[in-house]
């Protein structure tokens, strides 16, 4: 009996019956997912060097209220996240311009988005799997107007990122000495938070809101743990974040279970083999040789 339940657990977790057929209905989440990546990727280092990890979470929880509130009403769900992500970017931008005042307001914002959120869902009397997938993602939910609003919101980050890339990586560095150097520093960081928040926002439709850091932060996180080349770190993001997110998708297919258990494992997997890498280099230190301290003991 024990044997039959772990195979019909093991089948719902990783059953791929009629793999090929179900493959042609999540086509747009597979391509969603590598657009996700490869955003998420691009703005993922900035994120990491600017100490804003906390913000994603505070910005994810205020879309995660503005999706509740358009699902309440039954207005677009897209529109409504985004509403939510900009709002509390702006405000993070705008008040948090000191890392202390930034995580007060973060703090502040999160529970107060969630409250929201868990409120509007309370009050919504449509289907449940709507409610469950705005916290933990749907496989089926990017339909082809969804995939396109995607697409265009991607397109504008991705050519923000790029417009500012100098300028913000400089300031991300060093916010005095690019202030000294005449950088506008308060209005690039406005402007990297909208383009965080555009990113929170569109993330959310495949992850949830409650896993966006999968996206936006570990993959990152992991790059930075085997490189410190300011070109290879957003390639290997963008490669782990599109691992992550399109691997998750086939595997969430086939288990028939909400997609973002899989993307959070894959991208922590890599996580951990990243810094299993970077502990060894570090041991080994930079010429490939134990620490002399090391080799005393």
């Amino acid at each position: 009996m024990i044997l039959a339940d772990n195979q019909d657990l093991w089948h719902q977790i990783f059953g791929f019956d009629n793999y090929g057929e179900l493959l042609a209905l999540v086509k747009n989440s597979i391509i969603a997912g590598a657009i996700l990546g490869l955003v998420g990727g691009l703005i993922g280092p900035f994120v990491m060097t600017r100490d804003l990890a906390f913000a994603v979470h505070g910005i994810s929880e205020l879309s995660f209220a503005g999706a509740s509130a358009a699902l309440l009403l039954g207005v677009n769900v897209v529109a409504g996240s985004i509403a939510g992500s900009l709002l509390a970017a702006l405000l993070i931008g705008i008040l948090g311009a000191r890392a202390r005042e930034r995580n007060s307001i973060i703090a502040v914002l999160m529970p107060f988005g969630l409250g929201l959120g868990i409120l509007f869902l309370a009050l919504y009397k449509g289907r449940s799997a709507n409610k469950f997938g705005l916290l933990t993602g749907q496989i089926v939910s990017v339909d082809n107007p969804q995939l396109l609003m995607l697409v265009v919101i991607s397109v504008v980050v991705i050519i923000g990122l790029f417009v500012m890339w100098r300028p913000l990586s400089f300031a991300s560095v060093d916010a005095d000495v690019a202030r000294a150097r005449g950088l506008p520093v308060t209005t690039i960081s406005i402007a990297f938070m909208v383009m965080l928040g555009l990113a929170t926002a569109v993330s959310i439709q495949i992850v949830g809101a409650l896993l966006v850091l999968s996206l936006l932060v570990t993959p990152a996180a992991a790059a930075m743990r085997v490189t410190a080349s300011p070109l290879l770190t957003p390639v290997l993001s963008v490669a782990f974040a599109v691992t992550s997110v399109v691997g998750g998708v086939l595997l969430a297919l086939g288990g028939g279970l909400p997609i973002s258990p899989y993307v959070t494992t894959i991208s922590f997997l890599i996580y951990v083999v990243c810094r299993a890498i970077g502990a060894l280099r570090d041991r080994r230190g930079n010429n490939g040789r134990l620490p002399t301290a090391a080799l005393e003991s």
